[in-house]
């Protein structure tokens, strides 16, 4: 009995250390959701561009344009904004190819850390970049409709942009409540002591839930159904919160799957209405 208690305080004591770290230093939560590279990667049909972020710091996009805006300037610009593992290339031309015979530019960029981006990557240098990428997109198209994509990560950018600039629409894929996805996945084995911490490292920027009820412009979700690292239960804390009017578009497969048969239908209907008359 008593070395089980001698054990069990030696427990509490290397837990109580680990939490104070962690407190003090922080950085966790980057580690956590962040996978950042840098490997060349075939982009596809997509250009490179660079964004200034202000002194040498600069933001790597990638930009491509749909069927529908091969001939002639586009009607309407899209930013993407990706998953935490993916790089603008891989995506580019995806991007701006899903819009079919409407005539769109697609703005794909990398995170900072990302790719040619620069910096180290970091949550809380996802905001400023991505505001860049819009101030700069906004400059091209000189009032002309601008529309914000994102796919799991990617919907905290493109959440938090909308509530800070004018969009015409968004299409959000898989977007996380990334606060109480860090509890719920990573909490229970630590009686959420350092779960807590670290779900609260993630920027305010970044809370979608509380953005989501912010943003009035039309957005079309995409669930996966089968998700088990986003599950629905969490993807669906930012759809209830959402105050504009929305489309949901719920369909088999997991986090990483594609979009296809009538998802992928119900969505190219989902960019029509968005699209509207323009």
């Amino acid at each position: 009995m008593k070395l089980f208690k001698t054990r069990r305080r030696g427990f509490l004591v290397v837990l109580l250390a680990g939490y104070t770290l962690l407190m003090l230093f922080g950085g966790c939560a980057n580690q956590l959701i962040l996978f950042p590279s840098h490997q060349a990667i075939d982009a596809g049909t997509a250009r490179r561009e660079f964004v200034a972020m202000g002194g040498e710091r600069k933001v790597e996009v990638w930009v491509d344009r749909s069927p529908g805006a091969r001939q002639g300037e586009p009607k309407a610009y899209v930013i993407e904004f990706t998953g935490n593992a993916t790089r603008a290339e891989q995506v580019a031309s995806n991007a701006a190819w899903r819009w079919g015979a409407r005539s769109v530019e697609a703005w794909t960029m990398n995170y900072p850390g990302y790719g040619g981006s620069t910096g180290k990557a970091d949550l809380g240098a996802i905001a400023p970049a991505a505001l860049a990428v819009y101030d700069h997109v906004a400059e091209i198209a000189k009032g002309r409709p601008i529309f914000l994509a994102g796919n799991s990560l990617g919907t905290t950018a493109a959440l938090y942009v909308a509530t800070q600039r004018p969009t015409a629409g968004l299409v959000l894929q898989n977007p996380p409540a990334i606060r109480s996805l860090i509890m719920s996945r990573f909490g229970w084995w630590n009686l959420w002591l350092l779960a807590g911490p670290v779900a609260l490292q993630v920027p305010k920027e970044l809370d979608s839930p509380t953005n989501s009820a912010k943003v009035t412009a039309p957005a079309v979700f995409v669930l996966a159904g089968d998700d088990t690292f986003v599950v629905p239960e969490n993807q669906m804390k930012v759809v209830n919160a959402y105050a504009g009017p929305k489309r949901v578009i719920n369909m088999s497969g997991g986090h990483n799957d594609g979009i296809s048969g009538e998802a992928l239908r119900e969505l190219g209907a989902g960019l029509e209405w968005l699209m509207g008359d323009r």
